[in-house]
């Protein structure tokens, strides 16, 4: 016997999740969840393999966030659920796809979370160097759990400005920096030698240029949670492609002028001089030109940055486990909501992803950040192969050409293979790959059992 097939009219139907965001919450809230250690802490790594051909990165990793957020954007308009792209899978694919998907998703965003929070604590020690991580990393969970146990409109208005406050900083840090390259007040203009004359532009050649891929294209995963806002949108239908056409172009105008602004600024060689990500290359940037209280502002900024990210992920997997619960795949409490709307069961069973974090940067403090990084990519980088597949099998439906989103297929099946060539990153295949087995195995014992649930437990 099989699990039953959810319709499109399931996915449809009622919520008992309350629609209260916004327009501008679900844009600020999206680039909320992309603009986190991807950029302020992981742009370390990728400078480090490309040197300033990292611009290039960026602009390839841009291409493919955005051919992803059109086919995202046009399902989540047509089925406006919680369970989002888990739930399409299910529908257009086939219901191992949207298990797995969801539960993958799920899985790596918990332990983003805690890279997000090990991402803080690092922060946090380049005040206080003698405090242990895994104070921060407690300290921020307890708050943020707080903030996503009251109801959604309460969630959207605080991470609005949580958010609002790294979006001004990096628009600040790219006009300053450019002013600082082309020459401010008594201060000569720094100008643009840093960007060839530490072995070229391309020091690493194009081949460093597609590895650094792997840790680019993160900073873009995030962008995502634009659809799973939709169960929970004011108007859908009018709110989600205002959402996503605002968060795509904002996003990208970010990550372009301050990379370029970065690498510009200080020589690549001096962003990541040490084996082990220890600080911001941003605050590095305010160090290198000497401005110490500025290295401080900076240092604040990329820890609400942190926190706005991993607080954006968080409603994520909650909303994900939700999703899972209410589909059959997970236990039923779980898909309960408290008497504001809001999921507080799933939202404590995803907290788990936090005491994985206060672990490993007990056992790992040195390199608890890449290994968490690592393992989590699979499970974005899966999520973002599915919604290609699925939107492929969409289109077909209504007989529509799916060329952009099979060549954004590829891309992501390149990135997955590229990461075996990344040093230290071949953790993402093994852990993903064995991930991938065992919720095979557990599909199979589980869906004789669930053949019998009611389709609309589907919707959120």
């Amino acid at each position: 016997m099989s699990l039953p097939s959810p319709t499109a009219s399931a996915v449809e139907e009622g919520e008992r999740l309350s629609r209260q965001l916004t327009a501008p919450q679900l844009a600020m809230i999206a680039i909320g969840g992309a603009i986190g250690t991807g950029l302020f802490l992981g742009s370390s790594l990728a400078v480090h393999t490309a040197g300033p051909g990292v611009v290039l990165t960026y602009l390839i990793g841009a291409g493919i966030a955005l051919l992803l957020m059109r086919a995202l954007g046009e399902m989540a308009v047509a089925h406006p659920t919680a369970g989002s792209f888990g739930i399409y899978a299910e529908l257009y694919i086939n219901k191992w796809a949207g298990f797995t998907v969801r539960y993958t998703y799920w899985a790596a965003q918990c332990v983003a979370i805690g890279g997000e929070a090990t991402a803080i604590a690092i922060y946090c020690q380049w005040w206080f160097p003698h405090t242990p991580q895994w104070l921060w990393i407690l300290v921020f969970t307890v708050a943020l759990l707080y903030v996503n146990a009251r109801d959604v409109a309460s969630f959207g208005s605080f991470e609005y400005w949580f958010a609002m406050i790294k979006v001004v900083a990096i628009v600040l840090f790219i006009a300053v920096g450019m002013a600082l390259v082309l020459g401010w007040d008594f201060r000569p203009a720094i100008g643009f030698s840093n960007l060839t004359s530490h072995g070229g532009f391309l020091p690493t050649g194009l081949r460093g240029v597609w590895l650094a891929i792997v840790f680019v294209i993160f900073s873009y995963i995030g962008t995502e949670i634009v659809a799973v806002t939709a169960g929970e949108a004011r108007n859908p239908e009018i709110a989600l492609p205002r959402a996503v056409r605002a968060m795509a172009a904002r996003l990208i105008i970010f990550y372009l002028a301050a990379m370029f602004v970065l690498v510009t600024i200080v020589p690549w060689t001096q962003i990541q001089p040490g084996s082990g990500v220890t600080a911001s290359p941003f605050v590095r940037v305010f160090q290198l030109i000497g401005i110490p209280a500025a290295a401080h502002i900076v240092n604040f900024v990329v820890i609400t940055a942190a926190a706005s990210s991993m607080n954006c992920n968080l409603y994520l997997v909650t909303r994900m486990m939700f999703s899972l619960a209410r589909g059959g795949y997970a236990p039923q409490p779980w898909g309960h909501v408290s008497a504001k709307g809001v999921p507080v069961r799933a939202l404590l069973v995803s907290a788990a992803g936090l005491g994985l974090a206060m672990l490993v940067s007990i056992l790992y403090p040195a390199s608890a950040y890449v290994y968490l990084f690592g393992v989590s990519l699979f499970g974005g980088l899966y999520a973002w192969l599915i919604i290609f597949v699925t939107h492929v099998f969409f289109r077909r439906r209504r007989q529509g050409r799916m060329f952009a989103s099979s060549l954004g297929a590829l891309a992501i099946v390149a990135i997955l293979l590229t990461t075996w060539r990344v040093d230290g990153m071949r953790i993402t295949l093994i852990a993903g790959l064995s991930w991938l087995a065992l919720l095979s195995l557990l599909y199979a014992l589980i869906s004789p059992q669930s053949a019998n649930s009611n389709p609309s437990k589907f919707v959120s």
